[in-house]
Order: C-alpha cells, then structure tokens, then sequence
C-alpha cells in the first residue's frame, strides 16, 4: 500500500529539516535530538508514582502508571524502545500512560540503563530484575502478580521478548508478551531491511549503530540479548507482534511471530500498511497507531481476563 498521508507528511517534514544521521554524530547527541522531539500529550491517570525496585546490584527507577486506585490490578512490565541508546521512563511516558489508560493494568515502565555507557547484559538484566520482582511482589505496588505480561516497542520489544525467553527459562509464568516492531535480529539480510532501509525514518545503517552499541561480539549468540538465536520457543507466553509496512524490521518481527506458531505459541501478527517504525508511539502525527493501540490493549485485557 502506499504511506498513509500523514506518515508522508512527517518524512518530508524530517527530509527537511536535514538532520544528521545517527552514525554522523554521538549518542549524546541523539539523546539530545530525541528529547526535543514533540511527543503526544499525556492521558490522564488516576495515578502516576515514581519508585524503585531493588535488583541485584542497584536499585532500579520505575514510574507506576495506572487509571485506578484498585489494589489488585493486572501488570505490564514496560520496557521503552529507542535502540537501546535513547529515551527513557519520561520519553516514553505517553505510551506507557495510553497502554495503562486503555488496558486497565497497572503500568511498570523500567528505567534501564543505556548503551553505550551500559551494553548488554545490563539492559535486559534491569528488565528482568523488575520483572522478577514483580512476580513476586507486585502487590505492593496494588498489582497482581499472577497476572503478569512484558511489553515494548521496538528495542523494547527485544528487552520483551528476551525477558520472556528467561522467564520460560527460569520458571516464571507470564500472562502475555506484547512485541511492538521488536528489534530480533542482527542479521540484516532480510527483504524489508533491504526495502525499507533508507528514506523511511529507521534506516539499516541506524540499525547497524544501535546493535553496535548494544551487544558486544562475545555476546551475539546469547538468545536474551538477540532472540533469533533461540532455538526453542515453546513454553513461551501467548504474544502479540505488530509490525509496519515500511519498517526494516518487519520481516524480523513476522518471522518471529511465525516460529511462534510453529512451536505452539498462541499468537497473533498484524501488520500496520503504511506506516512506519515508530508510528505507535506518534499518535499526535499519525493516526493508524490509534488502532494499534486498541488492538495492543485489547489483547492484554483477553489475556488477564477481563475483557468484555
């Protein structure tokens, strides 16, 4: 399909203000770059805390979200995408407060530590820790731990779905897994890298920065820090994957969806047409990420049980 018109509005608007790619200039900068950016105006919530949750060798910032003063709320583990280099709990605040205003759960975003400063495991090894902490002790927070799901966009949804490989591992029980464009791959041989790899926000060569950043040589085999390199899936929590049509990562998240299936996972795939990588969390420019939102949060509620 061709982009939708405000997703087309958008990359002219980007094409002229000429900005500098990622590779050009340093990760200070591109935090300095993403920050300004204009981000959507904050829903609303019953209740917004900022907290920390102790892991095992730091305590880890979190903001709790939620739209009720219920005391036994179903929870999502959030984890903020920007390739593991930019945004934070505040960048990424809207979206977590949209996912706790539409769901009804109570809303954990983690503050985990960036690379390059911190490459993996340090990510996803704060992601786990919360999640851990969660399965545990999430009451003291108003949630209930048994009804526990991991979440993310992008890079975050490679935090996601790696935390949910361990969680299987390690024998914790999850509710769902919600992967938005999840970064699965370093490999970057597949169509859509090649389709999509310029001129469409999120480049290939931006990609090839961030993995760099990110995991280290040594590390590019470990599953929880590249999940294509899992060689079982089953066992794994019931998942959503959304993907965008003009995204490099789309092929990566559908074919992650489809090994899913094919190990006996319950999940649905949709693809986004016209939109691309980030559009969910750029409802205030474009419009199709309202329906991935509803779609997003419906699913958490069928998942916890309190749809309909």
């Amino acid at each position: 399909m061709p982009l939708d018109d405000d997703v087309a509005e958008v990359l002219r608007a980007l094409d002229a203000l000429g900005a500098p790619a990622l590779g050009d200039g340093t990760p200070a900068e591109a935090r300095d770059n993403y920050d300004s950016a204009p981000k959507p105006d904050p829903d609303p919530l019953a209740r917004v805390e900022d907290v920390t949750i102790p892991g095992p060798d730091r305590d880890i910032g979190c903001r709790v979200y939620a739209d009720s003063d219920d005391t036994d709320l179903p929870v999502v583990a959030f984890f903020h995408g920007g390739g593991w280099v930019l945004s934070s709990v505040e960048g990424h605040d809207s979206l977590a407060r949209r996912i706790a205003k539409r769901s009804g759960a109570l809303v954990v975003s983690v503050e985990y530590r960036l690379a390059p400063e911190y490459p993996f495991p340090a990510p996803h090894d704060d992601c786990w820790a919360v999640t851990r902490w969660l399965s545990e002790h999430a009451g003291e927070l108003g949630g209930d731990p048994t009804r526990l799901a991991v979440a993310g966009d992008s890079a975050g949804g490679n935090l996601a779905a790696g935390v949910a490989l361990r969680a299987r591992d390690e024998g914790i029980s999850l509710a769902f897994q919600l992967l938005v464009y999840p970064c699965i791959d370093t490999e970057q041989t597949r169509p859509s890298m090649e389709e999509n790899g310029s001129g469409y926000f999120l480049t290939a060569a931006d990609m090839d920065w961030f993995w760099d950043h990110y995991v280290p040589p040594e590390h590019r085999a470990n599953p929880y820090a590249v999940p294509a390199r899992a060689e079982e899936l089953d066992g794994l929590a019931p998942a959503l994957v959304q993907t965008a049509e003009y995204d490099p990562l789309r092929d990566e998240g559908e074919e992650w969806a489809e090994r899913l299936a094919a190990a006996g996972v319950d999940v649905d795939m949709t693809r986004y047409d016209g939109v691309v990588h980030g559009f969910v969390s750029r409802w205030h420019q474009m419009a199709a990420a309202e329906g991935a939102h509803d779609e997003a949060c419906t699913a958490l509620r069928q998942a916890y049980g309190t749809e309909g």
